[in-house]
Order: C-alpha cells, then structure tokens, then sequence
C-alpha cells in the first residue's frame, strides 16, 4: 500500500468522480484509475461501485476511508514539523537572563542548543527580573528567565517554574567560616559578618536583606553595589561574605569556600517568561522546549 495510492483513493471518495479527482491530485486521470485498481488488488477487495455517473463507496472503502484520511493527516503533520525543524538552520533567539543565571545555570544549556542548532544566533541580555519584565513586554525579547514572584505581576507575561534553587554562604578560604566554623550556617549567624552585597534592585540583595531584617537585625556591608562577577572577586579578595545560588558556587567555586544554609535555608523560585499574546518564534519554542526539559 503506498502513500500515493491512499491520496488518490481519498480523493475520488471525496469527489465521487475520478476526473475530478485526478485534477484534484493533479495526475493524469488513466493513471489514478490504475493506482486505484492496483489498491484494490492489494487489498483484495473493491472499493468503489462504479455505475456510470454514479460513484459510490463499498463495504470495504466505508471502513478504509477513515483510516485512510488519518494516515494522510498524520503524515501532513510530521511534514510540517520537519519542515519548521529543518527552518531552525538560521535564525535568532533573543534570551534574557539575570547575572546570576548567565553564570550559573546558561552556559551548559546553551551550549547544547547551540550544538544542535549551530546557524541560530544567541542574543543574551543580562538584568534584574525588573528590567526583563520591561523588554519582554516591548517585544524586544522572546523568552526571559526571572526570579518569581515577579516585582510587577503582569497578565500579559506567561511564566513556567523551571526550578526551585538553593541559595549558599560563600566565603574566602583564608577568612574564619561563618557560623562559628560549623558545617551549615544559619542566617542568624550573618548578624555581625561583614557581608559584599549586589548592586540595589538585583533580586538576591532584596531576598537578603529581607531574611537578615526577619531574624531581627540589619546587614552591615563591606561592599555593596556589584554584579555577580565583581561580588564573587570581592569575596575571593576576602572583603567580606555574600549569600549566592547554589548553581553560581558550584561553577565558580575555585578560591571560594561555600558553606550552605542550615533548615529551612534560602531559595529561590527561577521562571521562564514570554508574552501571552505572542507565541515566541520556532527557535524560541525550541531552547524554551530544552530548558523545561534540563
């Protein structure tokens, strides 16, 4: 049974004419008529009464014709899909990501997509979940990854929780271990550490200071006022202690003591973001589809 062969057959169930059909298909009338006899062979049964004028189903192409009309349909659908696969060959994604994801969590991700899908241009932008919320409103990114809950909640924007991280102490190798050198610390133990604090409207300075002020005491800063690559140098240099995600210390960890928090700890809630209004662009959907599935 060949693919050709069910297209003609549902074409001249559909027409009840085979000329028509044939026009229909664009293939020569003889050679529909013949495809169609060839079918019937295989199948050992006729599936058109043909009277003169009068076309009309049998037993047997009631009971193909459905059949017949869902193999053609599944087959227009693997069509499409290859199709808008093999269109991810050039292109671009315009992905946002705060600091802190760029570090930790990105680089293996993007690396992957990048590998299967070498000719789709990457366009990273670093920012708070503030400014991020901002650029996908505008349209000036597809997707954005923001730390939840989201500083202005918006039912324009759809967010999907992509993971739930922990948040660590790191400190320098050189400088006595927070918490009295005991295995976890709590936040409570941050009372009196000099602490290199991110810039203000970064999301870990907010969840910091908030945790510090719920165990009743303000944070004392020795620093303050840096992204993640200037915080992690400063506390190498030994200014001082700074509260991280999980995923940063473990890929930055050289010249880092990381120390995690005692139960319940800190987390944080990571969210990819897009428009509800607008579906992102294929290649959008297709690194949207290998995050969830990290």
């Amino acid at each position: 049974m060949q693919f050709q062969q069910l297209q003609y057959f549902v074409a001249v169930a559909e027409t009840r004419h085979f000329t028509r059909a044939a026009d229909l298909v664009h293939v020569a009338q003889p050679s529909l008529s013949q495809q169609i006899k060839a079918l019937e062979r295989e199948l050992g049964a006729d599936l058109f009464l043909r009277a003169r004028g009068n076309i009309t189903l049998t037993d047997a192409g009631e009971a193909l014709l459905p059949l017949a009309r869902r193999i053609l349909a599944d087959a227009d659908t693997a069509r499409h899909e290859v199709q808008e696969l093999a269109q991810l060959r050039s292109g671009r994604v315009r992905l946002g990501a705060t600091p802190s994801l760029c570090t930790g969590l990105l680089p293996d991700v993007l690396r992957a997509f990048h590998d299967r899908y070498p000719g789709i241009r990457l366009l990273i932008e670093e920012g708070g979940s503030h400014d991020l919320v901002r650029e996908l409103a505008r349209g000036a990114l597809d997707l954005a990854l923001v730390v939840l809950p989201l500083p202005t909640p918006s039912p324009a924007l759809t967010t999907v929780e992509l993971l739930r991280e922990d948040l660590v102490v790191v400190s320098s190798p050189d400088a006595p271990r927070p918490g009295q050198g005991r295995r976890t610390v709590r936040v409570a133990d941050l009372e009196g550490e000099r602490l290199v604090m991110f810039r203000h409207g970064y999301d870990l300075r907010e969840l910091t200071v908030a945790a510090c002020r719920a165990e009743g005491f303000e944070p004392d800063f020795a620093v303050e006022g840096g992204e993640m690559d200037a915080v992690l140098g400063f506390v190498r240099a030994g200014l001082g202690v700074a509260v991280v995600p999980r995923m940063v210390a473990a890929r930055s960890g050289r010249g880092l003591r990381v120390t995690p928090l005692a139960r319940p700890g800190l987390h944080r809630t990571i969210a990819l973001a897009h428009r509800s209004d607008v579906a992102p662009p294929r290649a959008a959907r297709e690194l949207q589809r290998m995050l969830l599935e990290r």
